[in-house]
C-alpha cells in the first residue's frame, strides 16, 4: 500500500480500532480517515453512504462493533446481532459499491462451535452448535465474514475476514456492566484491594471516571459498596462469575493491530485459501498467541500483580460459557505473523495502564 493511500478505519477510538490507527501511524500512512460514533452512526445506512461518497477511502478497516461481555451478550441479545448486523452491512456495502481496493472485517472467535476440538481451526466454522450466551453476536460475525467472502467469489474483491481471540489492552471497557472478562476483572479486584484498605479517595476517583448504574464517586459509603456488591467487589474480596475453571486465550490488542496491519499489508484473499480448493470456503484467519490459561489461573496473575492478598471466589451457579475455546494460528503463522506478547507481560502492562488512566 502506498503512505499516501487514504484508509479508513471504522471503530478508531475502540479497543482494536485505537491500536490499529496508532500502528498505521506508526508505519508512515499519513491519510487516515476516522469518525467517532457522535460524527457518524453507522446503523445509518444513508449517513454511511453520504460519507463514503464524500470521504472515498481506498482502504477500510470496519473495527466497530457493537460489543461486551458474557452478561451483556446474554441480556442484549437483539442489540447484538441487529447492531452489527446492520454496521456490517452498511460499511461492506458501501465499500462494494466505493471499489474499495482491500477491506479488514473483524470479527470474534466466538464463531466457532461451543464444543469444537481444541486447538480450533477455521474449518471448525458451521460444523455444529454454538454457545447459547453469545449466540446473536456469533451469528452476526459469521454474516459479516461470509458477506466477505460471498463479495470475493460473486465479484472479485479483496476483502479478508480475521477472528482475534480475546483481546485486551489500552483503551479498554472497564465498565462493569459490559465489560470483558480480563479488564473487569483488573478493575474488581483493584477495588476490592482500595476497599480493604479502606483507600476512599482512590475508590471515589475511580468511580467518578467511570460509574457503576448511574452511581458515581460524589455518592455515600453505603450506596457504593451496594452497587459494587452486585458486581462481586467487597472489602478484600472478589466474587467472581461461574467455575474458573473455562480456559482461555489472550491476546494484547496492539499486537492485534500489528497483525491487522501486517494482513492489510502482505495477505490477499487468494492467500487465504488452497488453491487445488474445490469449494471455496473459511477462508478466514484465526488471530491469537496458541496458549491459553484458566479463568482462576488469570485471576490469580492479576491478583499478583496488583498486589491483591485477600479472597476471590468463584459463583457456580452463574454460567461459565464456553469452556474452551483456543485458536490454531498455524495459518497465521503460515502466512509471516506471530505474537510476542505473553499474557504475564500483558496483565502487567494492563494495570499499568489502568492505573495511569485512574
Amino acid at each position: 500500500m502506498n503512505l499516501s493511500a487514504k484508509i479508513y478505519v471504522a471503530g478508531h477510538r475502540g479497543l482494536v480500532g485505537s491500536a490499529i490507527w496508532k500502528n498505521l501511524q506508526a508505519k508512515g500512512y499519513t491519510n487516515l480517515v476516522g469518525r467517532t460514533h457522535h460524527e457518524l452512526d453507522l446503523l445509518d445506512g444513508t449517513a454511511v453512504k453520504e460519507f463514503f461518497d464524500q470521504e472515498k477511502p481506498e482502504y477500510v478497516i470496519l473495527a466497530a462493533a457493537h460489543v461486551g461481555g458474557i452478561m451483556a451478550n446474554n441480556t442484549y441479545r437483539a442489540d447484538f446481532i441487529y447492531q452489527n448486523l446492520q454496521i456490517q452491512q452498511n460499511v461492506i456495502g458501501e465499500s462494494f459499491r466505493h471499489g474499495v481496493k482491500k477491506l479488514l472485517f473483524l470479527g470474534s472467535t466466538c464463531i466457532y462451535p461451543r464444543d469444537a476440538e481444541q486447538p480450533i481451526k477455521e474449518e471448525a466454522l458451521l460444523t455444529s452448535s454454538l454457545e447459547y450466551t453469545n449466540e446473536p453476536y456469533a451469528i452476526a460475525k459469521i454474516a459479516g465474514l461470509k458477506l466477505c467472502e460471498s463479495f470475493n467469489l460473486q465479484y472479485g474483491t479483496n476483502y479478508i475476514a480475521v477472528m482475534p481471540t480475546n483481546l485486551y489492552g489500552p483503551n479498554d471497557n472497564f465498565h462493569l456492566e459490559n465489560s470483558h472478562v480480563l479488564p473487569a476483572m483488573v478493575r474488581k479486584i483493584h477495588l476490592a484491594k482500595c476497599l480493604g484498605e479502606g483507600n476512599w479517595t482512590a475508590v471515589r476517583h475511580d468511580m467518578d471516571l467511570r460509574p457503576v448504574e448511574g452511581v458515581d464517586g460524589k455518592a455515600g459509603e453505603e450506596e457504593i459498596m451496594n452497587v459494587l456488591g452486585k458486581y462481586g467487589i467487597l472489602p478484600n474480596e472478589v466474587r467472581l462469575w461461574g467455575t474458573g475453571k473455562p480456559m482461555r486465550e489472550f491476546l494484547w490488542s496492539e499486537e492485534m493491530a500489528d497483525a491487522s496491519v501486517f494482513v492489510l499489508e502482505h495477505v490477499d484473499f487468494k492467500d487465504t485459501y488452497a488453491p487445488d480448493c474445490r469449494d471455496v470456503r473459511n477462508c478466514h484467519i484465526n488471530i491469537g498467541t496458541g496458549k491459553e490459561i484458566s479463568i482462576a489461573g488469570l485471576a490469580g496473575l492479576i491478583a499478583k500483580e496488583i498486589g491483591f492478598e485477600g479472597k476471590v471466589s468463584f459463583d457456580a451457579s452463574k454460567p461459565d460459557g464456553t469452556m474452551r475455546k483456543l485458536t490454531d494460528v498455524s495459518k497465521l503463522h503460515a502466512l509471516g505473523w506471530q505474537h510476542k506478547i505473553d499474557i504475564e507481560e500483558g496483565v502487567h502492562r494492563m494495570y499499568d495502564w489502568y492505573i495511569k488512566g485512574v
